[in-house]
């Protein structure tokens, strides 16, 4: 296939799904990897170029199958969006460990394993784009996030570490912070009394990360904040 590829890690309704909208709209072959493709298969099927992948981001013999299925399939992809993210709150009394394990895994661990599969063809190349999608938890842990924040916070750290190390490869390493409530038909009805003005759009956020990968290497951006204008910060 002649097309760009850009695989999404982690799409679901909101912003996995406006992502993949948006670099299909821009001439991607895209590939959508979750753990379950209820949702992808009916996605894929509006999007051109896309292809659905079951993934378990949490093993890298899954990640690892699954991003040579990709290769095979669309070839080596030049955006990796990591957009996996496990939202298991609770107190530092009321998590188990093994939910704490589980949130690094998702978060941290996963985007590792999913990085690791795309950095040798694009230092060859030497370009790329790998951008994470983070929370205002990685910089903060209030009561209810004591499995949630630390796995963002190593989520952001290893970003961090990533970037100092691949930019001079020429593969642009960049973290988006979503500060705010994202736009659902969930949290809609859980907070049926907030304003539109008080959510934060995800083709908003996929305008963002769009604009990330395709900025001139002599004015990157590491760390992106994304919240609704009127967000108290």
């Amino acid at each position: 296939m002649d097309k760009r590829v850009c695989v999404v890690v982690g799409v679901g309704p909101g912003n996995g799904a406006s992502i993949a909208q948006r670099f299909a709209t821009a001439g991607y072959a895209v590939a959508l990897l979750a753990r379950s493709t209820t949702f992808t298969e009916a996605l894929a099927r509006t999007l051109g170029d896309a292809r659905m992948y079951a993934c378990d981001v949490t093993s890298e013999k899954d990640v690892v199958a699954t991003f040579k299925r990709v290769r095979d399939d669309l070839g080596d992809p030049e955006v990796l969006v990591y957009n996996a993210g496990s939202g298991i709150w609770g107190d530092v009394e009321s998590i188990t460990p093994a939910q704490f394990e589980s949130a690094w895994r998702v978060n941290a661990l996963g985007a590792l394993l999913a990085a690791r599969q795309v950095i040798p063809a694009m230092k060859r190349r030497a370009s790329g784009a790998i951008i994470l999608i983070g929370a205002t938890a990685s910089r903060r842990g209030v009561a209810r996030t004591a499995a949630f924040a630390p796995a963002k916070a190593a989520q952001r750290s290893l970003a961090e570490s990533m970037a100092r190390h691949l930019w001079p490869a020429g593969i642009h390493v960049s973290l988006v912070i979503v500060d705010g409530v994202v736009d659902l038909e969930t949290t809609r009805k859980s907070m049926p009394d907030k304003p539109d003005s008080f959510y934060i759009k995800p083709d908003d956020v996929a305008e963002t990360v769009h604009w990330l990968s395709q900025q001139p290497r002599s004015a990157w951006a590491f760390e992106v904040e994304a919240r609704p204008f009127d967000e108290s910060w």
